[in-house]
């Protein structure tokens, strides 16, 4: 199942919004087959698994058990069932980590494979299966994306100046990390005086990786067009109360007026099948999910030789778990959940 979950990963950035999910056949503690979701859209895990066994090998896939880091599916999407190849080759064990909390699947797929006669074991590594997958579990448990904030701040916990100017905080080593952070999440947002103020690209630029789409919210629909926000470089949302239309490239999508605008937002976002977001600011923005409780993550990175003095406080969090801390030279990253776990089944 390790091993599963090592095949799994190499599918980051390329499948959501499915799951990373990996496969292992195992013929007398001996691996005949192997195969990860490479591609939305593409062949599931176990089809690439067992399209992998060699020809010489094709007579002991009715003989071999077959590990996989997720439940398999059971029901048509863009491929079919993975469940019913499952049956077709006369897999006689199936080991599997999780189970699939997608409501077209939700234990359909096990039920499948055990009403064929087929021995399934469950849970096998489920916390890590659960954690690779920890955003396409919360978008469909919670319907809602994953939230992780993200700010940086001087050794007195200032942001930017008064005036709302930015200050150079973080190192340029961080802020190639801060973009591969950006690389991993499907998008990223910003309020109103950030994109103004800042006018920040949003992109990974540092990093080799996909680009996140950009959000940001400007309910009046205040910001100029020349912000990078609106080159076109990348797929832009942006959230308001005025107008729903799609222009040069740009989404404008309008919010219900008159209700909570973090709540609207997160629905938007459902809608969309944005699976995670990483939210980038600034104080007043990040603040608004940390007091309503909509944050799974917040990565803080603090440079401990520097002090502003008078300036933007950084946003305060309040119940929080530390869960990992490194030093980067001057930075310090810490990340923090807001409880010791999440159950997601």
């Amino acid at each position: 199942m390790h091993r599963c979950l090592q095949l799994a990963k190499l599918g980051a950035g390329n499948v959501a919004p499915n799951p990373m999910v990996g496969s292992v056949l195992v013929y007398q503690n001996k691996i005949i087959g192997e195969g990860y979701h490479q591609q939305y859209g593409q062949a599931h895990a176990e089809v690439n698994c067992i399209n992998s066994v060699s020809k010489a090998n094709l007579p002991l896939i009715e003989k071999s058990t077959l590990f996989v880091s997720l439940e398999p599916c059971a029901h048509h999407g863009k491929t079919a069932p993975c469940a019913d190849l499952i049956i077709q080759h006369k897999i006689p064990d199936v080991v599997i980590a999780c189970k699939d909390s997608y409501e077209a699947v939700d234990g359909k797929g096990i039920q499948k494979l055990q009403q064929a006669g087929i021995n399934v074991i469950t849970g096998i590594l489920e916390k890590e299966a659960l954690e690779l997958n920890k955003r396409f579990f919360t978008y469909h448990v919670k319907h809602r994306p994953y939230i992780i904030l993200k700010w940086a701040q001087s050794r007195d916990a200032k942001i930017a100046n008064t005036n709302f100017s930015p200050v150079k905080i973080s190192n340029e080593i961080t802020n190639r990390l801060v973009h591969k952070w950006r690389s991993e999440e499907a998008a990223i947002l910003v309020g109103t005086n950030t994109a103004l103020h800042d006018n920040p690209t949003l992109t990974t630029r540092l990093w080799k990786g996909n680009n996140p789409v950009r959000l940001v919210i400007d309910l009046q629909l205040k910001l100029p067009t020349y912000l990078h926000l609106f080159d076109g470089e990348v797929k832009t949302i942006v959230f308001n109360q005025v107008k729903q239309e799609e222009k040069n490239g740009v989404t404008f999508y309008r919010l219900p007026s008159g209700k909570d605008i973090i709540t609207g937002l997160l629905n938007a976002l459902y809608q969309l099948k944005i699976e995670s977001v990483l939210v980038e600011g600034g104080a007043k923005l990040l603040q608004s999910f940390i007091d309503q409780h909509y944050w799974d993550e917040a990565r803080v990175i603090t440079n401990e030789q520097l002090t502003i003095g008078g300036g933007i406080s950084a946003p305060l969090l309040n119940i929080n778990n530390l869960i990992n801390t490194c030093k980067i030279h001057s930075d310090l990253v810490t990340i923090y959940q807001p409880t010791a776990g999440i159950n997601y089944l």
